[in-house]
């Protein structure tokens, strides 16, 4: 019998062929996040899971798996919804896939960078309403070419939204665990210490990964240090923010507004006033959503798991040192 491998939400099945020769595939039709009672339901006797849109895989899900998981395929770069160290104790390896949706989200965040400094979504409204701005002294925006961009995290994805700053003609600043000489020459970009970098941009782009002490890293205190016309955008999680703080700081005037890709809880219910406040721009998590960024997203999980399937060590392990 061939080894069952589960994924748990649709992607792209032109990247799955040689996976579904070598095992037998369920792939789960709902786009929804599978609920815990479905994880449970589902990964019984499984030998491969890959986990979409950020479904939870947790202890419980590990030991109702039983012995025969082989992998845990994660759909995404951030793992933060697979407890790693509970696979890491099980010997289960936890891949990502990494490097092929960089462009794509790097592209979203731009986007909603210069929508949120051009209101788009306001001017979108005021077209349908027949309210037409031409000379009045409504709805101006922030200037974009020849702004201070700061980028909280300059790795491949903050790498590439700092690309487009400079195209723009920005002023590119950076804050990161560790200074990047080569960065700072090639992009070119400035090191700062996230205090003073807050204090100095317009445009603010978050790309840390999610863990414990970056978990609002973006809160209160830290909106206090930035301009009244700066503008926050966040693709990276939604937990890097504290959403009740910057959603104050944008309806009391002391920041523009924000373009989010991600939220704290994701989904938000639909009456979350993020999802109604006047300059924050709130887009479904749509970084990846590409043809081509969720095509190869696909293929390098089937990558993933077809290497440990016929036991190979897999391309993009986070948690090697079970592989031996």
């Amino acid at each position: 019998m061939k080894p069952r491998v589960w994924i748990t939400g649709p992607v792209a099945e032109a990247a799955l062929p040689g996976l579904r020769e070598l095992a037998d595939v369920t792939m789960r039709p709902a786009p929804e996040k599978a609920l815990p009672d479905e994880m449970l339901a589902g990964v019984p006797g499984l030998a491969g899971l890959l986990p979409v849109n950020g479904a939870r895989v947790d202890a419980e899900v590990l030991d109702t798996a039983g012995p025969s998981l082989r992998i845990v395929a994660n759909f995404g770069v951030g793992y933060d919804n697979v407890d790693v160290g509970a696979a890491t104790a099980r010997r289960i390896p936890v891949t990502n896939t990494p490097d092929v949706l960089v462009e794509s989200t790097a592209d979203v965040a731009f986007g909603l960078l210069i929508a949120a400094a051009r209101r788009f979504g306001e001017g979108q409204s005021a077209a349908r309403e027949d309210r037409w701005q031409w000379a009045q002294g409504l709805m101006w925006g922030q200037e974009v070419s020849g702004a201070t961009l700061g980028i909280l995290g300059l790795g491949r994805i903050g790498s590439a939204v700092a690309r487009r700053g400079r195209a723009f003609g920005m002023r590119v600043l950076y804050h990161s665990r560790s200074r990047k000489p080569e960065a700072e020459f090639a992009l070119p970009c400035e090191y700062r210490s996230l205090e003073d970098m807050l204090a100095e941009v317009d445009f603010l782009s978050l790309h840390v990964a999610l863990k414990p002490e970056t978990r609002h890293i973006l809160n209160g205190p830290a909106l206090a240090r930035m301009k009244r016309t700066a503008i926050v955008v966040n693709t990276g999680r939604g937990g890097l923010v504290d959403q009740a703080a910057l959603l104050a700081a944008v309806r009391d005037g002391r920041i523009a507004g924000a373009g989010l890709d991600v939220t704290d809880p994701e989904p938000p219910s639909p009456d979350d006033p993020i999802l109604h406040a006047p300059g924050i721009y709130v887009t479904p998590h749509i970084g990846s959503a590409s043809v081509g960024a969720r095509t190869a997203m696909t293929r390098v999980a089937a990558e993933n798991l077809t290497a440990v399937l016929r036991g190979r060590r897999p391309p993009n392990c986070v948690n090697p040192e079970v592989l031996g």
